[in-house]
């Protein structure tokens, strides 16, 4: 069901009875974790490398997106040379390293709420358009089985903005897009989320997200518990 964008306060009580939550489904980049620093930093390093000039709104356009359309315009904007291929490879491998050698750099809140998740047996899904290279850094340094299904931008023929992800994610789940909560940090994922019928909450990182219809917005996850999550759920499907 849609409903206007709004805006909901972590602490809004309902007496009402709450919808059951099926699942949660997670963005990666900007929302699990604060990465999308290491992607602008590799982007510029790499535009230098390769005598490029570098643009930082180019950056901020290509957050969200599948890699493989990042790479080509990186290459016809920011001078970066090879294919396809193998600049999501060297993007990649720089991005990695840095995860991988400064430990995961967590959103507010976002630790704690896959913590409680976890702890009552909602199952989740970690849905991004990172490749697995990156996504088993990550999951390796949360509890196993924290995620029953992982979507990698690899892994899908269409990226976001379009919903193949979390139908994906869905699917391997078994649960139904109604009883269902997305979490993202971008446009491209926001109408990704949307347009696969879940229940979907913006949280911004870098950039604003515009409103949309059936969006709910929130300024941070830091607070956030399963127990408001159902209240935005119960809310959503009027």
């Amino acid at each position: 069901m849609s409903v206007p964008s709004r805006s909901v306060l972590a602490g809004q009580e309902t007496h009402e009875p709450l919808a059951p939550l099926e699942a949660v489904l997670w963005d990666m980049d900007g929302t699990l974790m604060d990465s999308e620093p290491h992607w602008i930093a590799a982007e510029q390093e790499l535009s230098e490398e390769h005598g490029g000039t570098w643009d930082e709104s180019l950056a901020k356009e290509l957050i969200g997106l599948p890699l493989s359309v990042s790479a080509e315009q990186l290459r016809t904007r920011a001078g970066i040379r090879g294919t396809t291929e193998e600049i999501v490879q060297t993007l990649l491998d720089k991005v990695t390293l840095r995860v991988a050698d400064q430990g995961i750099p967590w959103r507010p809140g976002a630790a704690e709420l896959l913590r409680e998740l976890r702890a009552l047996q909602i199952p989740c899904a970690l849905v991004t358009m990172s490749y697995a290279q990156l996504a088993e850094v990550f999951i390796d340094a949360v509890p196993e089985g924290t995620f029953a299904a992982v979507i990698t931008g690899d892994r899908v023929d269409r990226g976001k903005p379009h919903p193949e992800p979390y139908l994906r994610a869905m699917d391997e789940l078994q649960v139904n897009a109604r009883g269902s909560v997305a979490i993202e940090d971008s446009g491209p994922g926001v109408s990704a989320a949307l347009a696969s019928g879940a229940c979907t909450i913006g949280v911004p990182a870098m950039l604003p997200i515009p409103p949309a219809p059936g969006l709910t917005t929130l300024e941070t996850l830091e607070g956030v518990t399963v127990h408001q999550l159902r209240q935005i759920l119960t809310a959503w499907q009027g």
